[in-house]
């Protein structure tokens, strides 16, 4: 596919590297030479030097004959008025990066006046995700599948863990509940486990179950399922109003400590219900007086990943029971978990993946068995993608045990007939199901049939 990408920042970039290595034509768009020399240099990729919002630059792209438009730039406005003026030139699929709060609810509304294929807001989406895993505070990470019906979760073998020593064929006489363990983090890299595997301290484990049985998985675990009543958040950025908006509704007491004078304000005004404190939140004494280590949980939002980093290690050092740590150098994310911070969020990351998944489910050469969700786990080593069975899809009907698979894929869940389930040996799927696929990084699968080896 032909992709267009205007903006080429950290969201730019990192899609431009994403999308090149799934084979597609890319094309950047910028007005700063030295940032498109450095990206042309690294990526297989066209760079054109120019406004991405101007005909000119976009027919010198090739817009007229685009699959996709992908405005990515700092400005909502100019995001925007880029999607428009490409649809206009002929472009088949515009989308851009949204992420003023202002905008949110008109732009589903307007959506199909502006042409947009799809609006993606980085920080509402790190907000969400935060969110999530405030929810289950033992989990490292959560990711939905199948309208939300079932969830792949991060969770640590900790000292004194249950599931130390355990072959995987005897997890349920220790989870109570169905599980499937899809992926295991260990110092040697990531593992696609079968049966056999035997996890040991010090390993992360994916776990794929269903909604209703979490609860029953972390009691049965013995893992933490304090609820969090109380948030500090360090950093006043769009991340923090969307969170803790979503905290506060669902009775979450929410402070927020930010160092500019006009941010407390807005947020105070915006928030009533939330304490805004204005001081700096990367000082120690500060947050000592702010009673740091009697939450329950702490996020630290600042534009720093290396203030984050420090900040969220002094609060794990505290003992507070909960830390997420916003990054945005996600190329990074695997050295900080190891540094003890708890789970991780980047808006970059999220970003992309939502645009990586729509770009991969058009490029699906008949629109049939393609990607409904995506998901990269365990640091971009491994991806998790929901397909929609098709009615041309091959092995309908039979076992999963005599289905042959390519190495180091994995049948994670089935839905049927709006009924999911953690898939057995004598499982089996047919047209109209989806089916959640879990493969190491390094392979990309467009649609169902690049799971089968036949």
């Amino acid at each position: 596919m032909n992709v267009i990408i205007v903006g080429d920042g950290k969201v730019g970039a990192a899609l431009a590297g994403q999308l090149s290595s799934e084979g597609h034509d890319v094309t950047i768009i910028d007005s700063n030479p030295q940032v498109l020399n450095a990206s042309s240099e690294q990526l297989d990729v066209m760079a054109v030097t120019g406004n991405g919002a101007s005909m000119v630059t976009l027919r010198e792209a090739g817009a007229e004959k685009a699959d996709v438009l992908i405005a990515a730039t700092s400005r909502d406005e100019l995001n925007l008025l880029t999607c428009l003026t490409g649809k206009k030139l002929g472009t088949a699929h515009a989308i851009a990066r949204v992420r003023n709060p202002e905008y949110s609810d008109q732009l589903v509304a307007m959506r199909e006046e502006l042409g947009l294929s799809l609006t993606v807001n980085p920080e509402q989406a790190a907000a969400e995700e935060a969110y999530q895993l405030l929810q289950f505070p033992s989990f490292l990470k959560r990711e939905a599948f199948a309208q939300g019906k079932v969830e792949i979760v991060a969770v640590p073998v900790g000292p004194g863990s249950k599931l130390a020593g355990i072959p995987l064929f005897k997890l349920y006489e220790i989870a109570g509940v169905n599980v499937l363990v899809c992926a295991v983090e260990r110092e040697d890299g990531v593992h696609i486990p079968s049966g056999a595997f035997t996890l040991r301290e010090g390993d992360t484990i994916y776990v794929t179950a269903g909604i209703q049985d979490l609860a029953k998985l972390v009691k049965n675990l013995g893992l933490n399922d304090h609820r969090v009543r109380s948030l500090l958040i360090v950093g006043g950025s769009r991340i923090a109003f969307y969170l803790a908006r979503r905290c506060i509704d669902s009775g979450i007491s929410v402070k927020i400590i930010e160092r500019d004078h006009t941010r407390c304000v807005e947020l105070a005004e915006a928030m009533p219900k939330a304490t805004v404190i204005e001081a700096d939140g990367a000082r120690q004494d500060i947050l000592l007086a702010e009673g740091l280590k009697d939450y329950d949980a702490v996020i630290t939002l600042t534009g720093m990943d290396e203030e984050n980093v420090v900040l969220s290690m002094f609060a794990s050092h505290m003992g507070v029971p909960k830390v997420i740590t916003k990054i945005n150098r996600i190329e990074y994310a695997d050295v900080f978990r190891k540094m003890g911070i708890g789970s991780i969020i980047s808006p970059k990351g999220l970003c992309c993946t939502h645009i990586a998944r729509y770009v991969r489910a058009m490029s699906s050469a008949s629109g049939i068995d393609s990607v409904l969700t995506l998901h990269s786990i365990v640091d971009d080593q491994a991806e998790a993608l929901e397909f929609l069975v098709g009615p041309e899809a091959r092995h309908q009907g039979e076992k999963l045990m005599d289905i042959p698979l390519k190495e180091e894929i994995l049948i994670a869940g089935i839905s049927h007939e709006g009924r999911t389930s953690i898939p057995r040996g004598d499982s089996s799927f047919v047209a109209g199901d989806t089916i959640v696929v879990v493969t190491a990084g390094g392979r990309t699968l467009g649609d169902l049939d690049d799971i089968f080896d036949d």
